[in-house]
């Protein structure tokens, strides 16, 4: 997962580095580079970027035992890398994003999504033990070096942003898409190469097999994160979707098929099976009971409606419209992905009243105000116009509800164009009026779903399924789980797990 605003954030750290570049002894090759980021470098860059990668994630998993059980993983194969000298940190996110990536400087994570897809100790270690590999072969700093060379890339995001807040006239997009198109320049200028992720194969390989995992399972890794990506096309495929690009561990690395014959060749030119056991049963046993999918603190999504229980409120989506919920934001967005209803909350000091938010916060100058209550909830509708820094004027349709707690939030209308913001502004507005305040009769419908281990049943993942909340899927999404989405069943008694 990987998310283009996190790279944006390694990018933005990486580019602080000094302008110009200085020999350094790469670790695993013993040979000199030029780069812009030394050892010293490298660790207070990774740092500062550690601080807003966990607000990006929403912080690190609430899990003592969890996160402990990860981070011996981790430093028991930190300590047979290359660069064992380094003070890693191994951290597991609170996000359900399938995901896993590693900082300069020794900064490795796993999410609890990519935990719930992975079948074994031995299996974690191989997701590891590739991140571990790109720090120790300083991938990051390469990247960074890179990316300093290209220049370009930054000023191309810099103009994207100025572009995206003139047409959507959201104060705060160009910030926003600065972060996001300063990712997509990463991805193209400054992403790993083919050599660079073949080499972390290789490197995560060599330390399993020198703790004593059998590096065959870094087969198994790419096998069930390829079977990740036939989920996503073969669901896209039942809702007449197009395909999803990206958003996962493996959409970050290339060419899948061939990458897994690679790392087929690399794991059998290390010799022995390995001498410790898999460790399936611990595995499912320190995972047993983490939240799958979306936490109570995050808000849930369920079916048309988003349920945020800690903030007191419920959104509903237009029928074909959907919901991308973010740790600092939330977006309804139409099935053409052109138009969007973006909610955010608005800081305390922006103002005591609706109409100090407007002037202050969002430089309202001259529109419309209309005061209607949504929800039953203090609401003030604006459309016109607001003033840039640059003392130009730019169009700016936004709702502001203060709603339960006497939190205040902003609903902002954004369209790709002006004729497209025309063309869905009925159905904007109607998102923007679902808003209400969360009652007793929601709970049971918002409750967080939990990962659990099971006996397989005798009736096999059908059975499993009846019981499961997954939905139409739930079938597809449970052999998912448990690594047979590609074919083979499961004995009955065998653990297995289930979504709860």
């Amino acid at each position: 997962m990987s998310r283009l605003r996190t790279v944006g954030i390694i990018l933005a750290a990486a580019l602080l580095s000094a302008a110009c570049g200085t020999p350094v002894v790469n670790p695993v090759s013993g040979k000199a580079e030029r780069s812009v980021m030394d050892e010293r470098t490298e660790i207070a860059e990774g740092k500062k970027a550690h601080e807003e990668v966990m607000k990006e994630f929403g912080g690190p998993l609430a899990n003592p035992r969890l996160q402990a059980y990860v981070n011996d993983i981790g430093q028991r194969l930190a300590r047979q890398s290359h660069r064992a000298n380094l003070q890693w940190t191994f951290t597991v996110l609170d996000s359900p994003d399938v995901n896993a990536f590693a900082l300069p400087g020794g900064y490795v994570y796993v999410t609890r999504g990519i935990l719930a897809y992975m079948d074994s100790e031995a299996d974690l270690a191989g997701v590891i033990g590739h991140e571990i590999g790109h720090v120790t072969a300083r991938h990051g700093a390469q990247r960074a070096t890179r990316q300093q060379r290209a220049g370009a890339g930054v000023m191309a995001a810099t103009v994207l942003g100025v572009l995206v807040e003139t047409v959507t006239g959201v104060q705060g997009a160009a910030q926003a898409a600065n972060q996001m198109s300063t990712g997509i320049a990463a991805g193209s200028i400054a992403s790993y190469s083919r050599d660079q992720e073949l080499q972390a194969d290789q490197l995560g390989a060599e330390y399993l097999s020198r703790v004593g995992y059998s590096p065959k399972h870094m087969i198994d890794v790419i096998a069930l994160l390829k079977d990740q990506e036939r989920f996503a096309t073969d669901n896209a495929r039942a809702q007449g979707k197009q395909a999803p690009q990206g958003g996962n561990w493996l959409a970050s690395h290339p060419s899948n098929d061939a990458r897994l014959e690679s790392i087929r060749r690399i794991a059998e030119s290390y010799k022995g099976p390995g001498t410790r056991e898999e460790g399936q049963q611990r595995f499912l046993q320190a995972i047993d009971g983490i939240t799958f999918g979306e936490s109570r603190e995050q808000g849930v999504v369920r079916g048309q409606n988003f349920f945020h229980e800690p903030l007191g409120l419920v959104l509903t989506a237009p029928a074909g419209w959907s919901f991308d919920n973010n740790p600092d934001e939330l977006y309804i967005i139409n099935p053409q992905g052109d138009a969007a209803v973006l909610m955010k909350l608005v800081p305390p000091n922006a103002g005591k009243s609706h109409d100090e938010i407007l002037r202050n916060s969002f430089k309202a100058s001259q529109g419309r105000t209309e005061r209607k209550p949504v929800g039953g909830f203090e609401s003030t509708y604006f459309v016109g116009q607001r003033q840039t820094q640059n003392n130009q004027t730019q169009p700016l349709e936004v709702t502001l509800v203060t709603g339960p707690g006497e939190r205040t939030y902003a609903l902002i209308h954004a369209g790709r164009d002006a004729a497209t913001l025309q063309r869905n502004r009925a159905t904007l507005r109607e998102a923007t009026a679902s808003f209400r305040a969360f009652g007793v009769a929601d709970r049971a419908a918002a409750r967080p779903w939990t990962l659990r281990t099971v006996a397989m049943p005798v009736g096999g993942f059908a059975e499993l399924a009846r019981r499961s909340p997954l939905g139409a899927q739930a079938e597809r999404q449970l052999r998912l789980l448990n690594g047979v989405y590609s074919g083979g069943n499961i004995a009955p008694g065998r653990a297995v797990k289930v979504v709860e």
